[in-house]
């Protein structure tokens, strides 16, 4: 959840190390801190908020350093504070910065205060850098203090240490939690996230899980979780350091939605040759495995979650096939039932999504032998637990609150219907159908994105409101709860998603003339229903808002207020129908002046439990 940079170069890395936690701010923005070694000595600053409190500190009393960590926090343990804030130290000597849980360190702190240990904070990093200094004592450098101490850790983490005795040396590790390295001509850099440190270099080592390293001015040492010396593959990164900007966007959120287009057709690019699907694109041996596939369990957590239960309704519809999706955080805490013949299927914009991954792992425990991820990170754990991988392609997502990861994921969903459907009910027929549709969606989409305007104006209703809810049937009644999870994500609007005809068992009993309530209303088989619940809302003076098919006209009694959106058909008419509710939710949090890219108690990268 929270963004660690570090670096060692033969010039002063501050500079380095602030731009770097401004492209991770949306990781976590409680607090900020960096600590470098200078003179042999430990220099430390940190600040409550955001980063940009933490660069006036530093540039009314600079404090140079050719060797240094940062990081920017996203609570867990311990409230906002500067006291809580990291880099934390010991003995003036050794800093650390900490992204995790560490699970056992109440035993570890009590060992701890016994020994003579003084806490200045009540988060749980303070037990490891307590931890490495202790093992100094004994070990007789840094990078061997660090392997000591990680022994007696349970959790996650990736860490970033540095020592005033040892200003030769950046040691970094990871298990549960990312972190790379950048690889400079002569120096080397650490971040949660290439993101981070695009400005200073493309070529980039992926630690892996248990990985410990030591960075030095011209080389790097790697040691496996068994301790063997390990070569990590250099990597290019294609983004551009610009491509984490918002260019002429108010917001990183309007930016991302207005990107979806774009990053809709990247996720079709080279997947198709003559218009017919290639399962090559999920691997070398997905036809093998797909062949032997005969039910798909989805796993996943918050909006990846949506899409899911979106394409249960594709799965089932289209191909015939079982799906059953849960929330993965769920899943690996019941007993579950899984078939081996079941395609596991994990969807996640960072692939580093704690729960998702634990419930991946459970499930292979419980015999699953086919895996697959949709993720939008190449190289994240998810990535490589997997069998199988299909890009989402949606380039770098900054604004918490996700638009264009979701529209790609059930962009990808769509391929996997495909693909499956081939070897039960899909005909030859319908996929050609649907692929044409899906080539058409980034046209679909510029269209639906010039109602931006008339949204905007309804989101002036919202100006007072404090609940609403959403209505949908089939399978947009997931966008329905993808539309209300982003109201309330940055609006902070209590807003609740029901399937349409749930209202007479319950929810009706919320209606009234001050309640909004936002109707997803294409044209398919179940329009007729919706119009009776729709009729159910506005006998009882419900304030009715529809976002419909712009053929149709509402046969609905009383005051209606009716978004025309471009006519689709059914089969993708789901992510078609979720860019408006992206519009109205922006819009209304704009009104309300809630921070839009970074709403408050929430961070990007769900990376603990």
């Amino acid at each position: 959840m929270c963004g660690i940079v570090g670096g060692i170069a033969q010039r002063n890395v501050v500079p380095i190390l602030l731009e770097g936690l401004r492209r991770l701010e949306y990781r976590g923005y409680d607090s900020a801190g960096l600590a470098v070694v200078n003179g042999g000595e430990l220099h430390r600053k940190r600040e409550l908020g955001k980063v940009q409190g933490l660069a006036a500190l530093v540039e009314a009393d600079p404090m140079p350093g050719l060797l240094g960590i940062a990081h920017t926090r996203w609570a867990t343990h311990g409230k906002p504070s500067t006291a809580n804030a990291h880099p934390h130290t010991s003995g003036d000597k050794v800093a650390v910065v900490h992204n995790g849980i560490i699970e056992n360190y109440a035993v570890l702190k009590a060992e701890q205060l016994a020994q003579g240990y003084e806490f200045t904070s009540q988060t749980d990093t303070e037990v490891i850098v307590h931890e490495v200094f202790g093992a100094l004592r004994t070990a007789g450098n840094l990078l061997a203090a660090v392997r000591q101490a990680v022994q007696k850790l349970s959790g996650a983490y990736a860490l970033g240490i540095i020592s005033a005795d040892e200003p030769d040396v950046l040691v970094a590790c990871r298990k549960g939690s990312p972190l790379v390295i950048g690889v400079g001509i002569g120096e080397y850099f650490i971040a949660s996230d290439v993101a981070a440190l695009l400005p200073v270099t493309q070529r980039f080592m992926f630690l892996e899980e248990g990985d410990i390293a030591a960075l030095r001015i011209g080389s790097v040492e790697i040691y496996n979780a068994d301790g063997q010396r390990v070569e990590r593959p250099i990597r290019e990164s294609l983004l551009s350091p610009d491509a984490v900007d918002k260019g002429a966007y108010r917001h990183y959120m309007l930016k991302e939605i207005y990107e979806q287009p774009t990053a809709i057709a990247q996720t079709l690019e080279g997947r198709f040759i003559n218009h017919r699907l290639q399962e090559s694109a999920f691997g070398h041996n997905a036809a093998q495995m797909f062949d032997e596939v005969k039910a798909v369990q989805i796993l996943a957590c918050g909006t990846s979650y949506h899409a899911g239960l979106v394409a249960r309704y594709w799965f089932e519809e289209l191909a015939r096939i079982p799906c059953q999706v849960e929330v993965a955080s769920e899943f690996r805490y019941r007993k579950p039932m899984l078939a081996a013949d079941t395609l596991v299927v994990t969807i996640s914009q960072s692939g580093e999504t704690a729960d998702t991954l634990a419930a991946l792992q459970e499930a292979k425990k419980l015999g699953a032998k086919y895996s697959l991820t949709l993720c939008n990170v190449p190289e994240s754990s998810l990535v490589r637990e997997s069998d199988l991988v299909l890009m989402t392609r949606a380039g770098p997502e900054i604004g918490v609150a996700s638009t264009k990861a979701f529209t790609t994921q059930l962009v990808t969903l769509m391929l996997l219907v495909m693909a499956l459907g081939r070897r039960f009910q899909l005909d030859a027929a319908l996929e050609a159908k649907i692929t044409a549709q899906l080539f058409s969606l980034p046209q679909k989409i510029d269209k639906v994105l010039r109602l931006n305007d008339p949204i905007r104006l309804l989101s002036e209703q919202f100006a007072e409101k404090n609940n609403a809810l959403f209505l949908g049937r089939g399978a947009h009644y997931p966008i329905a709860m993808e539309g209300a999870l982003k109201l309330k994500e940055i609006s902070y609007i209590h807003a609740e998603a029901y399937p349409a005809g749930e209202l007479k068992h319950g929810p009706l009993a919320l209606i009234d003339a001050d309640m909004p309530v936002i109707t997803v209303a294409p044209n398919n088989s179940l329009l007729e229903k919706l119009q009776s619940n729709m009729e159910e809302v506005s006998a009882r003076g419900g304030q009715l808002i529809v976002f419909m098919d712009e053929t149709l006209v509402p046969a609905v009694n009383g005051a209606v207020q009716m978004i025309k959106v471009p006519q689709v058909d059914n089969e993708i008419s789901p992510i078609l129908y979720t860019i408006p509710l992206q519009l109205l939710a922006y819009h209304v949090a704009v009104l309300k002046g809630t921070d839009v890219d970074q709403p408050r108690n929430l961070a990007k990268s769900v990376t603990v439990e």
